[in-house]
């Protein structure tokens, strides 16, 4: 079976990567593939975008969270950005596993093939 990690970094002005990568999160999980999505760096800021119920993308990110593909949001990154508490308001896990980031080489041992977006 198949793995893939997606990992969002889009900025506050790409909307069409991020739901993008919802999108095939959902996509590749109706195909039982085994998917999480992670988001890091200034993806991180999306949480709180995310979360707001009048957003287009609203429908599509709680579906997918409550499928449970949100594997988690960049400790590190989210103290940068300043959206640590809207991550905790989420319910989100955070990750801190490579000086405080996200490890690429933990997921490529564990087998993941990686999608940036």
């Amino acid at each position: 079976m198949k793995k893939v990690a997606i990992i969002v970094h889009a900025t506050e002005n790409e909307g069409g990567r991020v739901s993008h990568a919802l999108l095939y999160g959902q996509e590749l999980h109706e195909a039982n593939v085994d998917v999480k999505i992670y988001f890091d760096g200034q993806g991180t800021i999306w949480v709180k975008t995310l979360e707001d119920p009048s957003h287009m993308f609203n429908p599509l990110y709680k579906g997918v969270k409550g499928l449970g593909l949100i594997a988690g949001v960049c400790n590190f990154c989210a103290n940068v950005f300043g959206v640590t508490e809207d991550v905790q308001s989420a319910g989100l896990p955070t990750f801190a596993d490579a000086e405080g980031h996200l490890s690429i080489t933990k997921l490529i041992a564990d087998d993941y093939q990686i999608i940036t977006l």
